[in-house]
């Protein structure tokens, strides 16, 4: 069976017998998963009233922070995004009761963020029913099959300079 980039790789062929379009085969196939599957995603977490970037905070805070919570710049840290996205998100979360913001006692320049109890809550739901989709997504990959393509997209995306901050809770 072929997909919609065999065709596009097929019309290159043919085009530009000259050049070898084998790199659009995997990056055009890469862009068009992730658009399928961002589409797919977008779904479970509207089932939960939230959008990518609130599953994102409050799933790093479930994930990554001590039980008092993070401060705001290690969150955005944790979480690849700029501050002042993070500061958006923490508005809309805050507003719906799903964290709590305080300044630090120790340095009022700093801003701590945890989960309420509802917050905890809500992510515990969402992130099953998001594991539980994107296994759906990939149920055409074998168990070893899925170890390769996260091995091998591992090796590009650390080539390319994405490499993990070990640290990402300090301020």
């Amino acid at each position: 069976m072929r997909d919609a980039v065999d065709r596009i790789l097929h019309q290159w062929a043919h085009a530009r017998p000259d050049l070898d379009p084998a790199p659009m085969g995997v990056l055009g196939r890469l862009t068009r998963l992730t658009r399928i599957a961002e589409t797919r995603l977008k779904t479970v977490f509207a089932h939960h009233g939230l959008e990518r970037g609130e599953f994102d905070v409050l799933a790093t805070l479930r994930r990554a922070a001590p039980p008092d919570g993070m401060t705001a710049g290690a969150l955005a840290r944790a979480s690849m995004v700029t501050s002042g996205a993070v500061t958006n998100r923490l508005d809309r979360l805050e507003a719906k009761g799903h964290i709590t913001r305080r300044t630090d006692p120790h340095n009022r320049r700093t801003v701590v963020v945890a989960l309420t109890p509802q917050g905890r809550d809500l992510i515990d739901r969402a992130v099953t029913a998001h594991l539980d989709n994107e296994h759906r997504l990939l149920a055409a990959l074998t168990p070893d099959q899925r170890d390769d393509l996260a091995r091998n997209l591992r090796t590009l995306l650390i080539s390319l300079g994405d490499t993990a901050d070990d640290h990402p809770d300090r301020d």
